[in-house]
């Protein structure tokens, strides 16, 4: 009996640490999309080389919350890509800590309300008229509970 009790407190235990995005659903609509190290990418320049391990898990939890895999646009990017791209001179992008994303069949303003209440997301871009959003990971400035919003936010 003291078994089954340990083996159900650790069942319960872990399931904590365990991402609801394993569960995340993929369809018909991912199929136009590429992967880059498992991750769903809309272009060949949308790099998941390097993206650092607290964006993982802010991607997963998009993943989680909505149920499906997130696509990325843009993920890591070296400073000539960075250039071509418009990204600023001290871009996140190049320090493995954004990525500019979508959820195919998620509406655009329900990702930008789930990423302004995601305590781990330390900036937010919205860019009207574009498809994705930016996302990073920021540390936020000091008694900021939201994150640094720009571009449309």
């Amino acid at each position: 009996m003291m078994r089954l009790v340990a083996g159900c407190a650790l069942a319960l235990a872990l399931s904590g640490c365990f991402p609801l995005a394993f569960f995340a659903q993929t369809g018909p609509a991912y199929r136009a999309y590429g992967q880059s190290l498992g991750t769903f990418v809309s272009n060949a320049d949308a790099n998941a080389v390097c993206l650092s391990p607290k964006l993982r898990f802010v991607l997963w939890d998009f993943e989680g919350y909505f149920g499906k895999k997130v696509v990325l646009s843009s993920g890591y990017r070296d400073p000539i890509h960075n250039v071509i791209s418009g990204g600023k001179e001290q871009s996140f992008h190049m320090r493995c800590m954004a990525a500019d994303l979508f959820i195919p069949g998620v509406p655009k303003d329900d990702l930008i309300r789930f990423a302004y209440n995601n305590g781990a997301v330390g900036g937010l871009g919205c860019y009207p008229g574009k498809g994705f959003i930016h996302v990073d990971v920021r540390d936020r400035p000091a008694g900021r509970q939201r994150p640094v919003t720009f571009s449309g936010c």
